[in-house]
């Protein structure tokens, strides 16, 4: 698709990335929070202005549709050459080709930044993530069973992952 373009998230873009995460917290299980966050939580995983790790907004014809960021898959230098990706569209913005445009930018960012492999980690019953990253070359290498509860529904979390 084109004019998909990843911008730098500022300070000031925090309440869009808000808005498009607490829909995903009050209408689905893709993601494990359970009440809408605060703009304190959000930079618990959205890095701004980080050397290594980013986020992005996505944007389609300069239209903010979404948001993605690396972050370290877990903070010890053993794993610096790993990152776990996260990518989250409005939910009126699904199969469009705005997904894809966004992981190959993602993926050419961590190219050239050094990281060797990403990693999706994705709730077991989100078959939309699942079937995004298996399409783009991702193969699962974890199952983690039951380990989370949401809406009453006991939850896997699965992990994907690529070498660049």
């Amino acid at each position: 698709m084109t004019g998909i373009t990843l911008t730098a998230i500022k300070e000031t873009d925090l309440h869009f990335v808000k808005q498009v995460y607490d829909w995903y917290v009050l209408h689905s299980t893709a993601t494990f929070h359970t009440g809408p966050v605060t703009i304190a939580e959000l930079h618990e995983f959205i890095y701004i202005g980080h050397p290594r790790f980013g986020s992005w907004l996505i944007l389609h014809q300069q239209e903010p549709v979404g948001y993605c960021y690396l972050t370290n898959y877990k903070k010890r230098q053993a794993y610096d050459k790993t990152a776990e990706l996260t990518i989250y569209l409005r939910h009126d913005c699904y199969a469009k080709g705005i997904g894809q445009a966004a992981l190959e930018q993602l993926e050419a960012y961590a190219r050239v930044s050094g990281f060797k492999n990403l990693l999706a980690i994705i709730s077991g019953d989100n078959d939309r993530s699942i079937h995004f990253f298996e399409k783009n070359g991702y193969f699962k290498c974890a199952h983690f069973k039951n380990v989370g509860e949401k809406f009453g529904k006991v939850l896997d979390v699965v992990g994907y992952q690529k070498e660049i």
